[in-house]
């Protein structure tokens, strides 16, 4: 393990950081175009519809979308407008608070929603678990929980939470 240094990679920790990193890019360009072609949502489509499938009601405030999608504020506010345009959500006035808004899924966007879960599904399964036996499956789960379990631990900012 490195200190900090500013070492180098070494061979190993180079192949092991290029298979990784080439791996999630390719995995998450097929993702976006099977989505895409299949259900007609992009990626930030797919996320903030989600979100709002799983909140009481099917409705949040644009803060409370970006915590959870992880978008910036005018990225955030861009891509509503345009959903809002196609009929996917609605974006209103807070009844509780004057200034801020709600957005909510429509019918439309309900429908487009649950509609896409079980072809998100296929393609998960088709590029992600089938290629794996049960065995790397669960290495790849324990894997995956020990890289996030230190960037979780990271405030939105990149710095660590004292929580």
């Amino acid at each position: 393990m490195h200190d900090g240094t500013g070492e180098w990679l070494d061979e190993h920790e180079e192949r092991a950081w290029r298979a990784f990193f080439d791996a999630q890019v390719l995995f998450w360009r097929r993702m976006a175009r099977d989505l895409q072609r299949d259900t007609g949502l992009s990626e930030p489509d797919f996320a903030i519809l989600g979100a709002l499938l799983e909140a009481p009601g099917g409705a949040l405030r644009p803060y409370e979308l970006g915590g959870v999608t992880d978008f910036e504020k005018s990225r955030l506010h861009h891509h509503l407008t345009r959903m809002a345009k196609r009929g996917l959500v609605t974006r209103e006035s807070c009844p509780d608070v004057p200034r801020a808004a709600i957005v909510t899924l429509t019918a439309e966007g309900r429908a487009a929603i649950t509609a896409a879960f079980p072809r998100r599904a296929d393609h998960i399964r088709r590029r992600l678990i089938s290629p794996l036996t049960r065995a790397q499956l669960d290495s790849l789960t324990e894997i995956s929980d020990r890289i996030q379990a230190p960037l979780r631990s990271d405030g939105p900012s990149g710095k660590a939470t004292t929580d």
